[in-house]
């Protein structure tokens, strides 16, 4: 089953079912990009717009998803607040943008859930200009990490809505440009993190 009919049966019930469990630490997530200096942010797999309600209104937003009735739901959602966004049906596996265009790129709950995560992480580094950060807040298991339950999991439920076996470290392996500055657990004693990246200047 294809990640975008996938995610076009669970748009009418995504927000019933991700909302409330991830709310505070969306909320707590985007706190990282408060800034008085106004940035243009990238936002990969906007979904239905669950992180519009903590975006700072002072930056410059795009925001993309590969899902056009997730699209269809976050406009909806965005029109309720005052942000500068312009969306875009695109795949982060293969972005529509110019390299060094974006000064941030958020990266929620997508990682660990693109078939080909190192691609969609290389895309965000290709994009982000030098000097500039990537936040990315998914659930990875460590390096060497057993984790039985979790990757059994992934057996039934990585063709359907997400993948539960992502080796975060091995991601960044692939993109030596990018050095990780921030990694703290934000959920479910750390299986949810938060980690921020910098892209290294030319």
């Amino acid at each position: 089953m294809g990640l975008k009919f996938s995610y076009t049966l669970l748009a009418p019930i995504y927000d019933s079912i991700v909302g409330s469990p991830t709310q505070e630490m969306r909320s707590e997530g985007l706190k990282r990009i408060v800034t008085a200096t106004p940035q243009h942010v990238l936002i990969n797999g906007i979904g239905t717009g669950l992180d519009l309600p903590f975006l700072p209104e002072n930056h410059r937003y795009t925001a993309t998803d590969l899902t056009p009735a997730m699209l269809a739901k976050c406009k909806v959602r965005l029109s309720q607040h005052n942000l500068n966004m312009q969306l875009h049906t695109a795949d982060v596996m293969r972005l529509p943008f110019e390299d060094n265009s974006f000064d941030i790129v958020l990266m929620n709950l997508i990682l660990a859930v693109v078939p080909q995560p190192i691609q969609a992480l290389k895309e965000a580094s290709r994009v982000l200009k030098p000097g500039g950060k990537i936040y990315i807040m998914d659930k990875f298991i460590r390096p060497g990490q057993f984790a039985p339950t979790r990757r059994l999991l992934n057996f039934f439920i990585r063709h359907i809505a997400t993948r539960t076996d992502v080796v975060f470290e091995h991601l960044l392996e692939s993109c030596p440009e990018l050095i990780l500055i921030n990694d703290k657990p934000a959920l479910m004693n750390g299986w949810f993190r938060y980690l921020d990246l910098e892209k290294v200047e030319n």
